[in-house]
């Protein structure tokens, strides 16, 4: 899936090497030399990642990172450096960013970086444990997914009218309207979409009832691993218009 992507680093021949690399790709490149000029770029147009140096002149990458969130809670930032900025890069990491790539580092380190955290789709969570829940969270946003969350069966079904979900990750034992009757309802109205069913309850007779409704089945506690295998395995995320070629922040 191609991707818009803004590269901020003032070493020119850097950022061209790495706008190459992911245009071979596929990926829609725009390059800014300061943190202000991407700053100015950022307010104009919508990037999916930007991977921003954190040493620039004037305003720095963190800094800079700061002033996206200002205008976007979720801007998408992947921070480079090769300096001992270890206090800096903690603060971005723990206000949101999506992590750090050390320099020197090779192609496929960087295509291995924004395969990790490109957006993936819209994930529903439905689950009337709020703890299971928060442990999800960070998990999916790390790897790219967008995350709406719904506590009763009844909630997961309104917010299913009300947006374009790309996957549904639903807990089978909820209380009033259970996560089976959801399904069992989306299933009944054509509305159905991909969905893992999870469950606490092991039983074998019940997980054989429910492997003949989907395969995507989890047994919590499970692994977070599985549970992004499961989504890669779906692949229902949704393609993206092509955008112009490179462009210079001015």
């Amino acid at each position: 899936m191609a991707i818009r992507i803004l590269i901020v680093e003032d070493d020119r021949d850097h950022a061209e090497s790495l706008a190459d690399i992911l245009e071979m790709r596929g990926h829609q490149v725009e390059l800014a030399n300061t943190g202000e000029q991407a700053f100015g770029r950022f307010c104009e147009a919508d990037f999916d990642i930007t991977l921003m140096d954190v040493k620039l002149p004037g305003l720095n990458g963190v800094e800079t990172f700061f002033e996206f969130r200002k205008v976007r809670p979720n801007a998408r930032v992947l921070l480079m450096t090769g300096f001992s900025v270890e206090h800096l890069v903690a603060q971005a990491v723990e206000n949101g960013a999506l992590g750090v790539l050390r320099k020197p580092f090779n192609a496929q380190d960087l295509l291995d970086a924004i395969e990790t955290v490109k957006p993936r789709g819209l994930v529903l969570v439905a689950d009337d444990d709020p703890c299971f829940t928060n442990s999800i969270i960070p998990v999916l946003s790390a790897h790219g997914y967008r995350v709406e969350t719904a506590g009763t069966g009844e909630e997961a079904l309104r917010k299913l009218s009300q947006c374009r979900v790309d996957c549904l990750l639903l807990d089978v034992r909820m209380p009033v309207l259970s996560g089976l009757e959801v399904y069992l309802q989306l299933k009944r109205s054509g509305r159905l979409v991909p969905t893992i069913l999870i469950t606490a309850y092991a039983a074998a007779d019940e997980t054989r009832q429910l492997r003949l409704l989907t395969q995507g089945i989890l047994i919590k506690p499970f692994d977070p691993d599985a549970l992004l295998r499961r989504l890669a395995e779906l692949g229902s995320f949704a393609n993206r218009e092509g955008r112009p070629a490179r462009r210079q922040a001015g």
